[in-house]
Protein backbone atom coordinates (compact mmCIF):
# COMPACT_ATOMS: atom_id res chain seq x y z
CA UNK A 1 0.00 0.00 0.00
CA UNK A 2 1.26 3.26 -1.07
CA UNK A 3 2.45 5.53 1.61
CA UNK A 4 -0.25 8.67 1.66
CA UNK A 5 2.57 11.06 1.92
CA UNK A 6 4.07 9.89 -0.62
CA UNK A 7 1.02 10.33 -2.66
CA UNK A 8 0.38 13.53 -1.94
CA UNK A 9 4.20 14.75 -2.51
CA UNK A 10 3.35 13.00 -5.67
CA UNK A 11 0.43 14.82 -6.85
CA UNK A 12 1.64 18.20 -4.98
CA UNK A 13 4.58 17.90 -7.95
CA UNK A 14 2.41 17.66 -11.03
CA UNK A 15 -0.04 20.53 -9.83
CA UNK A 16 -1.56 22.37 -6.85
CA UNK A 17 -3.87 20.72 -5.07
CA UNK A 18 -7.09 21.71 -3.30
CA UNK A 19 -7.73 21.70 0.63
CA UNK A 20 -11.74 21.98 1.31
CA UNK A 21 -13.19 25.27 3.01
CA UNK A 22 -15.06 26.73 6.78
CA UNK A 23 -17.34 24.49 8.42
CA UNK A 24 -18.97 26.66 10.69
CA UNK A 25 -20.76 28.85 8.35
CA UNK A 26 -21.55 25.71 6.78
CA UNK A 27 -23.33 24.06 9.90
CA UNK A 28 -24.91 27.53 10.23
CA UNK A 29 -26.55 27.35 7.08
CA UNK A 30 -28.94 24.28 8.42
CA UNK A 31 -30.12 26.94 11.15
CA UNK A 32 -29.72 23.62 13.94
CA UNK A 33 -31.64 24.11 17.48
CA UNK A 34 -30.02 22.72 20.76
CA UNK A 35 -31.55 19.43 20.61
CA UNK A 36 -29.85 18.95 17.05
CA UNK A 37 -26.38 19.16 18.90
CA UNK A 38 -27.76 17.35 21.49
CA UNK A 39 -29.25 14.43 20.01
CA UNK A 40 -29.84 11.46 22.32
CA UNK A 41 -27.12 11.77 24.55
CA UNK A 42 -27.70 12.84 27.75
CA UNK A 43 -25.42 15.91 28.79
CA UNK A 44 -25.90 18.36 30.99
CA UNK A 45 -24.50 22.05 29.60
CA UNK A 46 -26.32 23.49 26.93
CA UNK A 47 -24.64 22.32 23.39
CA UNK A 48 -25.70 24.70 21.06
CA UNK A 49 -22.48 25.58 18.98
CA UNK A 50 -20.81 22.33 19.96
CA UNK A 51 -19.82 21.82 16.20
CA UNK A 52 -17.76 18.36 16.73
CA UNK A 53 -21.18 17.01 18.69
CA UNK A 54 -22.68 16.74 14.81
CA UNK A 55 -20.23 14.08 14.16
CA UNK A 56 -22.40 11.90 16.80
CA UNK A 57 -25.78 13.34 16.46
CA UNK A 58 -26.16 14.81 13.09
CA UNK A 59 -23.49 12.69 10.90
CA UNK A 60 -25.34 13.52 7.84
CA UNK A 61 -24.57 16.61 7.99
CA UNK A 62 -21.39 16.01 8.74
CA UNK A 63 -20.83 14.31 5.62
CA UNK A 64 -22.72 16.02 3.58
CA UNK A 65 -20.50 18.93 4.00
CA UNK A 66 -17.42 17.03 3.50
CA UNK A 67 -19.08 15.66 -0.07
CA UNK A 68 -19.77 19.49 -1.26
CA UNK A 69 -16.21 20.02 -0.84
CA UNK A 70 -15.32 16.85 -2.31
CA UNK A 71 -17.77 17.83 -5.13
CA UNK A 72 -16.51 21.16 -4.90
CA UNK A 73 -12.72 19.70 -6.31
CA UNK A 74 -11.19 19.47 -2.62
CA UNK A 75 -8.19 16.74 -2.61
CA UNK A 76 -7.62 16.74 0.92
CA UNK A 77 -10.79 17.17 3.42
CA UNK A 78 -10.23 18.16 7.46
CA UNK A 79 -12.01 16.36 10.04
CA UNK A 80 -14.63 17.97 12.45
CA UNK A 81 -12.81 17.38 15.22
CA UNK A 82 -11.34 21.17 15.80
CA UNK A 83 -12.66 21.20 19.14
CA UNK A 84 -12.59 17.70 20.04
CA UNK A 85 -9.55 17.83 23.04
CA UNK A 86 -10.38 17.39 26.16
CA UNK A 87 -9.76 21.30 27.00
CA UNK A 88 -12.09 21.94 24.79
CA UNK A 89 -14.97 19.98 25.16
CA UNK A 90 -15.10 20.80 28.81
CA UNK A 91 -16.84 24.26 27.57
CA UNK A 92 -19.79 22.17 27.21
CA UNK A 93 -19.26 18.98 29.76
CA UNK A 94 -18.41 16.23 26.96
CA UNK A 95 -14.81 15.74 28.09
CA UNK A 96 -15.95 12.14 28.42
CA UNK A 97 -16.86 11.82 24.43
CA UNK A 98 -13.33 13.06 23.18
CA UNK A 99 -12.38 9.87 22.15
CA UNK A 100 -15.41 8.59 20.35
CA UNK A 101 -15.80 12.72 18.70
CA UNK A 102 -11.93 12.34 16.98
CA UNK A 103 -12.83 8.39 15.40
CA UNK A 104 -16.58 8.59 14.37
CA UNK A 105 -15.41 12.38 12.80
CA UNK A 106 -12.20 10.60 11.01
CA UNK A 107 -14.74 7.87 9.77
CA UNK A 108 -17.22 10.41 8.51
CA UNK A 109 -14.28 11.86 6.36
CA UNK A 110 -12.56 8.55 5.58
CA UNK A 111 -16.48 7.13 4.08
CA UNK A 112 -17.08 10.30 2.09
CA UNK A 113 -13.65 10.79 0.61
CA UNK A 114 -13.81 6.86 -0.29
CA UNK A 115 -17.10 7.42 -2.02
CA UNK A 116 -15.89 10.08 -4.47
CA UNK A 117 -12.72 8.42 -5.26
CA UNK A 118 -15.03 5.12 -5.95
CA UNK A 119 -16.94 7.72 -8.72
CA UNK A 120 -13.88 9.15 -10.51
CA UNK A 121 -10.37 7.44 -9.71
CA UNK A 122 -9.14 10.32 -7.85
CA UNK A 123 -7.09 10.19 -4.84
CA UNK A 124 -8.45 12.17 -1.79
CA UNK A 125 -7.25 12.51 1.73
CA UNK A 126 -7.86 12.71 5.28
CA UNK A 127 -6.79 15.60 7.37
CA UNK A 128 -7.40 15.27 11.32
CA UNK A 129 -8.11 18.62 12.44
CA UNK A 130 -6.49 19.75 15.46
CA UNK A 131 -7.42 23.13 16.99
CA UNK A 132 -5.42 25.08 19.64
CA UNK A 133 -7.36 25.06 22.26
CA UNK A 134 -8.14 28.27 24.52
CA UNK A 135 -5.25 27.90 26.78
CA UNK A 136 -1.71 28.61 25.92
CA UNK A 137 1.40 27.60 27.63
CA UNK A 138 3.33 30.83 25.83
CA UNK A 139 1.25 33.94 28.26
CA UNK A 140 -0.06 33.89 31.22
CA UNK A 141 -4.01 34.63 31.59
CA UNK A 142 -3.56 37.08 34.49
CA UNK A 143 -1.63 40.36 33.77
CA UNK A 144 -0.58 40.62 37.34
CA UNK A 145 1.13 37.42 37.28
CA UNK A 146 2.68 36.97 34.19
CA UNK A 147 4.53 33.79 35.09
CA UNK A 148 1.34 31.94 35.84
CA UNK A 149 0.42 29.33 33.21
CA UNK A 150 -3.01 27.36 33.63
CA UNK A 151 -1.73 24.43 32.08
CA UNK A 152 1.79 22.52 31.74
CA UNK A 153 3.53 21.11 28.79
CA UNK A 154 3.27 17.75 30.18
CA UNK A 155 -0.65 17.98 30.65
CA UNK A 156 -1.36 19.58 27.40
CA UNK A 157 0.84 16.98 25.13
CA UNK A 158 -1.74 14.70 27.10
CA UNK A 159 -4.20 16.12 26.24
CA UNK A 160 -3.01 15.85 22.34
CA UNK A 161 -2.14 12.67 22.29
CA UNK A 162 -5.50 11.13 23.28
CA UNK A 163 -7.07 13.53 20.02
CA UNK A 164 -3.90 11.82 17.92
CA UNK A 165 -4.19 8.24 19.25
CA UNK A 166 -8.10 8.64 18.26
CA UNK A 167 -7.66 10.29 14.92
CA UNK A 168 -5.40 7.60 13.95
CA UNK A 169 -7.67 4.67 14.76
CA UNK A 170 -10.39 6.55 13.12
CA UNK A 171 -8.14 5.77 9.45
CA UNK A 172 -7.09 9.64 9.72
CA UNK A 173 -3.94 9.88 6.70
CA UNK A 174 -2.11 12.90 7.86
CA UNK A 175 -2.34 14.76 10.69
CA UNK A 176 -3.06 18.91 10.83
CA UNK A 177 -2.28 21.44 13.72
CA UNK A 178 -4.22 24.37 12.18
CA UNK A 179 -4.88 27.90 13.83
CA UNK A 180 -1.83 27.96 15.54
CA UNK A 181 -1.87 31.32 17.54
CA UNK A 182 1.11 29.93 20.41
CA UNK A 183 4.34 28.29 18.65
CA UNK A 184 5.10 26.10 22.48
CA UNK A 185 1.48 25.15 21.87
CA UNK A 186 2.35 23.62 18.33
CA UNK A 187 5.47 22.04 19.25
CA UNK A 188 3.90 20.24 22.14
CA UNK A 189 0.97 19.16 19.95
CA UNK A 190 3.72 18.01 17.17
CA UNK A 191 5.43 16.11 19.54
CA UNK A 192 2.16 14.03 20.91
CA UNK A 193 1.08 13.75 16.89
CA UNK A 194 4.60 12.28 16.46
CA UNK A 195 4.09 9.93 19.72
CA UNK A 196 1.07 8.81 18.18
CA UNK A 197 2.21 7.87 15.08
CA UNK A 198 4.77 5.53 16.42
CA UNK A 199 2.65 3.92 18.60
CA UNK A 200 0.22 3.08 15.66
CA UNK A 201 2.86 1.52 13.53
CA UNK A 202 1.61 3.83 11.16
CA UNK A 203 3.41 6.72 9.02
CA UNK A 204 1.20 9.38 9.96
CA UNK A 205 2.67 13.15 8.55
CA UNK A 206 2.15 16.22 10.21
CA UNK A 207 0.34 19.29 8.81
CA UNK A 208 1.07 22.36 10.48
CA UNK A 209 -0.71 25.75 10.16
CA UNK A 210 0.22 29.16 11.86
CA UNK A 211 -2.77 32.31 12.15
CA UNK A 212 -1.38 35.64 12.44
CA UNK A 213 -2.94 38.27 14.76
CA UNK A 214 -2.08 41.67 13.08
CA UNK A 215 -0.67 42.73 9.58
CA UNK A 216 2.78 42.41 11.54
CA UNK A 217 3.28 39.24 10.70
CA UNK A 218 3.27 37.53 13.91
CA UNK A 219 1.15 35.12 15.96
CA UNK A 220 0.21 35.73 19.44
CA UNK A 221 3.15 33.80 20.99
CA UNK A 222 5.20 36.67 18.83
CA UNK A 223 6.80 34.57 16.04
CA UNK A 224 7.61 36.06 12.73
CA UNK A 225 6.70 33.30 10.06
CA UNK A 226 9.93 32.95 9.76
CA UNK A 227 10.73 32.76 13.35
CA UNK A 228 7.77 30.07 13.42
CA UNK A 229 9.37 27.82 10.72
CA UNK A 230 12.34 27.62 12.44
CA UNK A 231 10.89 26.55 15.41
CA UNK A 232 9.17 23.80 14.20
CA UNK A 233 10.92 22.40 11.03
CA UNK A 234 12.65 19.91 12.89
CA UNK A 235 9.12 17.86 13.19
CA UNK A 236 9.42 17.76 9.60
CA UNK A 237 5.99 18.50 8.39
CA UNK A 238 4.63 17.20 4.85
CA UNK A 239 2.90 20.98 4.86
CA UNK A 240 4.03 24.19 6.55
CA UNK A 241 1.65 27.44 5.79
CA UNK A 242 -0.99 29.85 7.61
CA UNK A 243 -4.56 29.77 7.55
CA UNK A 244 -7.86 32.02 9.09
CA UNK A 245 -6.12 35.21 10.02
CA UNK A 246 -7.41 37.74 6.72
CA UNK A 247 -8.01 37.53 3.59
CA UNK A 248 -6.18 36.23 0.53
CA UNK A 249 -4.64 39.86 -0.38
CA UNK A 250 -3.42 40.38 3.08
CA UNK A 251 -1.87 37.00 3.63
CA UNK A 252 0.11 37.06 0.49
CA UNK A 253 3.53 38.83 2.07
CA UNK A 254 3.44 36.80 4.63
CA UNK A 255 3.14 33.87 2.70
CA UNK A 256 6.00 35.24 0.31
CA UNK A 257 8.24 35.44 3.51
CA UNK A 258 7.45 31.69 4.30
CA UNK A 259 7.70 30.16 1.15
CA UNK A 260 11.22 31.51 0.53
CA UNK A 261 12.44 29.75 3.75
CA UNK A 262 10.17 26.25 3.84
CA UNK A 263 11.98 23.30 2.30
CA UNK A 264 8.56 21.83 2.54
CA UNK A 265 4.86 21.98 0.60
CA UNK A 266 3.28 25.07 1.62
CA UNK A 267 -0.57 24.82 2.38
CA UNK A 268 -2.37 28.02 2.77
CA UNK A 269 -6.51 28.38 3.61
CA UNK A 270 -7.44 32.25 3.95
CA UNK A 271 -10.40 33.79 5.07
CA UNK A 272 -13.26 34.93 2.60
CA UNK A 273 -12.03 38.76 3.39
CA UNK A 274 -12.65 40.20 6.63
CA UNK A 275 -16.01 39.56 8.36
CA UNK A 276 -18.31 42.63 8.43
CA UNK A 277 -19.80 44.52 11.44
CA UNK A 278 -22.24 41.65 11.69
CA UNK A 279 -19.12 39.37 12.00
CA UNK A 280 -20.50 37.98 8.42
CA UNK A 281 -18.23 37.33 5.57
CA UNK A 282 -19.44 39.20 2.07
CA UNK A 283 -16.32 38.44 -0.17
CA UNK A 284 -17.84 36.16 -3.18
CA UNK A 285 -16.04 32.94 -4.39
CA UNK A 286 -14.79 34.75 -7.74
CA UNK A 287 -13.10 38.16 -5.56
CA UNK A 288 -11.28 34.77 -3.44
CA UNK A 289 -10.44 33.22 -6.26
CA UNK A 290 -9.26 36.24 -8.09
CA UNK A 291 -6.94 37.35 -4.84
CA UNK A 292 -5.72 33.56 -4.54
CA UNK A 293 -5.06 34.10 -8.50
CA UNK A 294 -2.28 36.82 -7.20
CA UNK A 295 -0.24 33.83 -5.57
CA UNK A 296 0.24 32.31 -8.78
CA UNK A 297 3.31 32.39 -11.36
CA UNK A 298 6.69 33.45 -10.40
CA UNK A 299 8.86 35.71 -8.84
CA UNK A 300 8.44 37.67 -5.59
CA UNK A 301 4.56 37.92 -5.80
CA UNK A 302 3.59 34.56 -7.20
CA UNK A 303 4.50 30.88 -7.02
CA UNK A 304 3.59 30.86 -3.49
CA UNK A 305 1.58 27.70 -2.63
CA UNK A 306 1.43 23.74 -3.29
CA UNK A 307 -1.66 23.37 -1.95
CA UNK A 308 -5.08 26.23 -1.28
CA UNK A 309 -7.95 26.23 -0.02
CA UNK A 310 -10.63 28.79 2.03
CA UNK A 311 -11.55 28.75 5.95
CA UNK A 312 -13.91 31.08 7.58
CA UNK A 313 -16.37 32.47 5.82
CA UNK A 314 -15.42 29.94 2.78
CA UNK A 315 -18.16 27.69 1.35
CA UNK A 316 -18.48 24.75 -1.32
CA UNK A 317 -19.04 27.48 -3.56
CA UNK A 318 -15.76 29.62 -2.96
CA UNK A 319 -13.36 26.14 -3.10
CA UNK A 320 -14.81 25.18 -6.59
CA UNK A 321 -13.70 28.83 -7.85
CA UNK A 322 -10.40 28.68 -5.93
CA UNK A 323 -9.91 24.82 -8.31
CA UNK A 324 -10.54 26.78 -11.31
CA UNK A 325 -8.16 29.16 -11.00
CA UNK A 326 -5.51 27.22 -10.14
CA UNK A 327 -6.27 24.05 -12.61
CA UNK A 328 -3.48 25.53 -15.18
CA UNK A 329 -1.21 26.93 -12.43
CA UNK A 330 2.20 25.07 -12.04
CA UNK A 331 2.79 24.59 -8.18
CA UNK A 332 5.62 26.05 -6.40
CA UNK A 333 9.06 24.40 -6.49
CA UNK A 334 10.25 23.53 -3.51
CA UNK A 335 13.67 25.40 -2.68
CA UNK A 336 16.86 23.78 -0.69
CA UNK A 337 17.63 25.87 1.56
CA UNK A 338 21.39 25.43 2.66
CA UNK A 339 22.39 23.72 5.64
CA UNK A 340 22.99 26.39 8.30
CA UNK A 341 22.03 26.49 12.47
CA UNK A 342 18.57 28.36 11.97
CA UNK A 343 17.27 29.20 15.23
CA UNK A 344 14.24 31.52 16.65
CA UNK A 345 13.38 33.55 19.05
CA UNK A 346 10.72 35.95 18.08
CA UNK A 347 12.68 36.52 15.21
CA UNK A 348 14.27 34.19 13.23
CA UNK A 349 18.53 33.59 13.75
CA UNK A 350 20.90 31.98 11.41
CA UNK A 351 24.16 31.38 12.79
CA UNK A 352 27.19 32.64 10.11
CA UNK A 353 29.85 29.97 9.02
Amino acid sequence: MTNPGDQLRALAAQRILIFDGGYGTAIQNHGLGERDYRGNLDLADDQKGNNDLLSLTRPDIIEGIHTAYLDAGADIIETNTFSSTRISQADYGCEHLVRDLNIKSAEIARRACDKAEAKDGKKRFVAGSIGPTNKTLSLSPDVNDPGFREIDFDYLKSVYREQCDALIEGGVDFLLIETIFDTLNAKCAGMAAQEAAEASGRDVPLMLSMTLTDLSGRNLSGHTVEAFWHAVRHLKPITIGLNCSFGADQLRPHLAALAKQAGTLIMAYPNAGLPNDLGEYDEMPDQTAALIGEWLGTGDTGGLVNIVGGCCGSTPEHIAAIARTVADAKPRAIPSPPVVTRLSGLEPFTMAA
